[in-house]
């Protein structure tokens, strides 16, 4: 669906499904991935590609995600409870249904398609700043012993 004829549209290109999940598999955990997913079973788990690669995310009617989905290219045609953030394309065919928040560069929708959350159109700038306070809110957590350690360490040495 992604792939297209038209030279204008070449960018959009993305890479082959190389990895399915069963229509009969429940997985718990994160995955990450490069490349093309293709989901028919159920994912009680995040969902994460590199952003600047072409991977793709598919899930089919039959499948399920109960996480985030962070991926640069998602075709959406089951169920997705948590936010989705497609930072090149997201697609939603007919029979997608999201709870949570849709962040895109570019949408497709198809008639049937419903989102119970709020759709948030990204620019690249928009999200390397998502990315960052992400990133700085992660650090803050990790770091939180440390940084108690170190202050006083940078007033002693300002003395």
């Amino acid at each position: 669906m992604f792939k297209s004829n038209d030279k204008n549209n070449s960018k959009f290109k993305t890479a082959q499904v190389e990895t399915i999940i069963g229509s009969n598999t429940v997985l718990e955990g994160n995955i990450r991935f490069e490349g093309g997913l293709h989901i028919d079973g159920k994912l009680n788990g995040n969902v994460s590609a590199a952003a600047d690669s072409d991977s793709i995310l598919i899930l089919s009617e039959q499948g399920e995600i109960k996480g985030d989905v962070n991926v640069p290219n998602v075709l959406i045609n089951g169920v997705v409870t948590g936010d989705v953030n497609a930072s090149q394309r997201a697609e939603l065919a007919n029979n997608a249904k999201v709870n949570g928040n849709v962040y895109y560069a570019l949408l497709e929708m198809a008639m049937g398609a419903a989102i119970n959350g709020n759709m948030v159109h990204t620019k690249d700038s928009d999200k390397r700043l998502l990315e960052h306070q992400a990133q700085e809110r992660k650090n803050r957590v990790e770091n939180s012993g440390e940084r108690k350690i170190e202050m006083p360490k940078k007033s002693a040495i300002s003395k």
